[in-house]
């Protein structure tokens, strides 16, 4: 009977073993719980970037974003002179990126940005014009013919103080028939008919292959606008910043941005 008594008190012990771990949350792998993201970042990294860089930058979004589960990136494209205004007005974003270093240096003159913004690319302009330009358009200097419809960037934003550049060093004044606020809506009026002619940068050009033909002309390889990029001062996702700029710098950023055409950062 003693001996009953043992084996009956040992299996009892074993139950109660058995139910009490069966009570605990499982930390094997593959329990039901989602796997956690690199490095332990998620949230959501707000960009604010110039048009110009629309494709290769959402290219290079979605990349990180595979890289990074758990993270979203988000882009605000504009004129870069206004989104230093945008962040000057206390907007809230985590990377800028400037199509030329006078916007990024007002943006560190201001106040918004921390630490050392490191130039990432260089870009220059071309001519857009309609498919099979049908106006003939082959040098700078024939965007002044007689009824030929000529779009710019207004001159505060990167693209249009590159256009005043070139017109100034080659003694050429353009009569645009419009000012635009940043370099895809000159790209815009292209391809809709609006106009005959615009400035953009080469890289908007190769983008829209099949809907512009791009003419190159030998003057703008004197206006190379460089791009900066840089963390924002206060970002809400500072750590995830500073991943997303070193990205950009890297290998997989150059090799993504020169398929548009964009050259090296120097």
């Amino acid at each position: 009977m003693k001996k009953l008594a043992l084996v009956g008190a040992a299996s009892l012990a074993l139950l109660a073993s058995a139910c009490s771990s069966g009570d605990q949350p499982s930390s094997a792998p593959g329990a039901g719980s989602a796997p956690a993201p690199a490095g332990g970042a998620s949230g959501t990294l707000t960009v604010f970037a110039a048009a110009s860089l629309t494709e290769s930058f959402n290219a290079l979004g979605k990349q990180f974003e595979a890289a990074h589960p758990g993270v979203k990136v988000t882009f605000d494209y504009e004129g870069s002179s206004a989104l230093v205004q945008k962040l000057d007005n206390g907007a809230k974003a985590d990377v800028f990126a400037s199509a030329d270093q006078k916007n990024m240096d007002k943006a560190v003159q201001d106040g918004v940005i921390d630490g050392q913004p490191a130039v990432f690319a260089t870009n220059k302009l071309a001519i857009a014009v309609a498919k099979g330009n049908p106006k003939g358009v082959k040098t700078f200097a024939d965007l002044t013919k007689p009824g030929l419809n000529v779009v710019v960037c207004a001159q505060q934003v990167p693209c249009g103080s590159a256009t005043r550049k070139v017109e100034q060093s080659t003694g050429t004044a353009l009569k645009p028939v419009s000012e635009e606020t940043n370099v895809k809506q000159v790209l815009a009026k292209v391809q809709s008919g609006d106009a005959d002619a615009g400035l953009v940068y080469v890289t908007d050009a190769t983008s829209a292959a099949g809907k512009v033909d791009k003419v190159d002309f030998p003057e703008s390889s004197g206006v190379v606008n460089q791009y900066p990029i840089a963390v924002v001062k206060n970002a809400p996702q500072a750590a995830l910043a500073k991943q997303f700029t070193d990205f950009v710098l890297g290998a997989q950023g150059k090799a993504e941005l020169a398929k548009v055409g964009f050259g090296p950062g120097k």
